[in-house]
């Protein structure tokens, strides 16, 4: 009998679920801390655990399936390789387009002329001589490139030749626009690139690493990939396309939801160490956002679950806040929480922690501690100051203070930080839920002390935050609370489908949706609750949705092995292949059908749409078959779009969208 292996390695926990062959219940699931920067550690880790709670050999393991928010961790804390982007065909202006240049983050851009028109012919000559230039002016430590050429979703000669070009002059991962999307919006196009250009290096480590465990155990089924749409894909394709992955955890969340719950239509909240994902069940399927997924404030050519992800989880770094009765605030940024280091390094937080509640003075830097991310020799330095913070962090963690002396070298330390290089540690909602007693798993006695420290911070009248750990704790958990309730109304009002006339968050924030959730009784009496349950999934969503529950008037659905959720939803999908192509008409009597291959011109609308349509089941087809499915299920969509002309219809241009799915194959015996 075949067993369905899910994992899903989040920033904090990675988790691994077994399955029964049918997928109708699970045998035994187990969590084990991610490791960085060698993922392979905390993966082995929870798939050893789950086998043997479930007293499963290796051998009956028929099905391997992953999911992970690493990629959109990544993209939400501005973390990655450093990349090029070889631009053709585009004049400068269009850097400035669809975040692009703020995507780049001075990354290197090498523009050169070519490019084609919007009916695939050729608009310039490609220039390689100055494609060469560029690279051989390139800087050190480039990992990967994007190409972007104009209307290559019509002919993609030119970012074929110019991905062929680069791969042979530096054997570097190169990533094509035509073969993420196949719209025409150019910048779109080229920042959906170079994000996934960005992400090679980190989804390659995360399925090595899979894939080594899983070898050393002997276990031979095939590997598949949750995408961000919630479908599944081979590991060699994610490989290639990890943008795709994008949304990838928080997708298989949803999957695991329904699974779970057999809710038809609710709201699920997926709460993880660094994001809080939330996207909405309709009619037991997720919603498939049509403007492409927006991580990290970026908004993509990849097709993936209408989520709304922010920056709020069990590890959020806690600030203050600015202005008078600003309070606190929580997130973007994940921290490593106090009470983890400390049961890894017990000596080196108790004692600097200990130190600075004896202090009459409170230092700016107290209760945080630095943690190098690397094993063997530190990464290179940029420059002296980065040279010497990595040069104290060569031994381990250390504190904060003792990591960065100057305001200089803390830019620095900020720079290895969103290279992934380095993590800080400090006050985070799981030190306070320790604190209060709602979590046991590392060092409770450290968090209450970083607490304690955190209490005494001054706000901007110049009064204590709070009167000690307990109330700080609780003021921490409250904020948690606040931000939540307004990530689920901001994703209910933009599902709503109403015309609000205004934006989600405005209307969250409103001070009528304020008084609806407080329950105002005066001379207006306001009520606002939601109109369906939320799913609390997480591990940390049994410590902290009862009260989110409550305050937005609505059932609170918290299922068994809700903190398995995404493990769960990685292995019971289906692979999904789609492939998209359009049939233009440059002029009379002349129909472009754009194939993969490259446009072929037809003289009736017809035929071109019938040699689109072949070209792209056939594609479809063998992007499934590569996946693993042995019988595939071909559906078709199509959109024209016509002209009147004297009282005639008179075709423009022709949409086809060709989808093959099936379930992946499993492995015999």
């Amino acid at each position: 009998m075949g067993h369905l292996l899910g994992i899903d390695t989040g920033g904090t926990y990675t988790d691994a679920v077994l399955l029964d062959e049918g997928a109708t219940r699970v045998v035994a699931s187990a969590k084990a801390l991610t490791t960085r920067p060698d993922l392979a550690g905390g993966i082995g880790a929870a798939i050893d655990a789950a086998l043997a709670a479930g007293g499963i050999a290796p051998g009956e393991v028929a099905l391997v399936s992953l999911s992970t928010t690493l990629a959109t961790n990544a993209l939400v804390e501005g973390q990655g390789g450093r990349v090029a982007l070889v631009f053709i065909g585009f004049s400068p202006a269009e850097l400035a387009r669809a975040g692009l240049a703020e995507a780049l983050a001075g990354d290197p851009v090498i523009a050169v002329a070519g490019g084609h028109g919007h009916d695939g012919s050729e608009a310039a000559t490609l220039d390689l001589a100055a494609l060469e230039a560029g690279l051989a002016a390139l800087p050190a430590g480039i990992t990967g490139f994007a190409v972007a050429a104009a209307f290559a979703t019509r002919n993609p000669a030119h970012e074929r030749a110019a991905r062929d070009l680069v791969r042979a002059r530096t054997g570097l991962p190169v990533t094509c626009s035509h073969e993420l999307s196949a719209g025409l919006n150019g910048p779109k196009r080229a920042l959906t690139a170079l994000l996934n250009a960005r992400l090679i290096g980190l989804i390659a480590r995360l399925i090595a690493a899979c894939e080594g465990h899983l070898a050393r155990l002997g276990i031979a089924a095939p590997l598949m990939v949750v995408r961000g749409d919630g479908a599944l894909v081979s590991a060699a394709l994610a490989r290639e396309r990890p943008i795709e992955t994008i949304l990838s955890g928080p997708a298989a969340s949803i999957e695991g939801a329904r699974w779970l719950t057999g809710e038809a239509d609710a709201l699920v909240a997926d709460i993880g160490g660094t994001t809080t994902d939330v996207a909405l069940l309709r009619g037991g399927r997720p919603e498939i956002d049509p403007a492409g997924a927006r991580v990290g404030g970026f908004r993509t050519m990849v097709e993936a679950v209408a989520m709304r992800t922010t920056g709020l989880g069990g590890d959020s770094e806690v600030t203050p806040g600015a202005g008078l009765g600003a309070g606190i605030r929580l997130g973007p940024r994940r921290l490593v929480p106090v009470a983890l280091l400390a049961a890894d390094h017990p000596t080196l937080v108790h004692d600097a922690l200990d130190r600075a509640l004896a202090a009459e003075v409170a230092g700016d830097h107290d209760g945080r501690f630095a943690i190098p991310m690397w094993q063997g020799a530190p990464p290179p330095a940029s420059g002296p100051r980065d040279a010497a913070v990595l040069d104290r962090l060569a031994a381990g963690p250390v504190r904060l203070g003792a990591a960065v002396r100057t305001r200089l070298e803390e830019a620095a330390l900020h720079k290895l930080v969103a290279r992934g290089e380095v993590m800080v540690s400090g006050v985070t909602p799981s030190d306070a839920a320790h604190v209060l007693g709602r979590l046991s798993d590392w060092d409770g006695a450290a968090a209450e002390k970083a607490l304690a420290l955190f209490a005494r911070r001054r706000d901007a009248g110049g009064a204590r935050i709070a009167t000690d750990a307990r109330a700080m704790a609780a003021r921490v958990i409250d904020q948690l609370t606040r931000q939540t309730v307004t990530c689920l109304l901001e994703a209910a009002f933009a599902e709503d489908g109403r015309d609000w006339q205004d934006r989600p968050e405005v209307l969250a924030a409103h001070p009528l949706a304020l008084a609806g959730l407080d329950g105002h009784r005066g001379i207006v009496e306001t009520v606002l609750r939601l109109g369906v349950p939320v799913v609390g999934l997480g591990a940390s969503a049994p410590s902290y949705y009862g009260a989110v529950g409550a305050r937005l008037g609505c059932r609170m659905v918290l299922p068994d092995h809700a903190g398995v959720a995404n493990a769960i939803g990685a292995v019971v999908g289906q692979v999904s292949m789609h492939v998209e192509g359009i049939v233009s008409a440059p002029g009379p009597g002349r129909f472009v059908a754009h194939l993969p291959a490259g446009p072929q011109t037809h003289s009736e609308a017809g035929a071109a749409m019938a040699a689109l349509e072949a070209a792209l089941a056939a594609e479809a087809l063998r992007r499934a078959r590569a996946a693993g499915v042995e019988e595939a299920r071909l559906s078709t969509q199509r959109r024209i779009e016509e002209a009147e002309i004297e009282g005639r219809p008179v075709f423009v241009e022709g949409h086809l969208r060709v989808t093959a799915s099936g379930r992946p194959r499993i492995a015999a015996g």
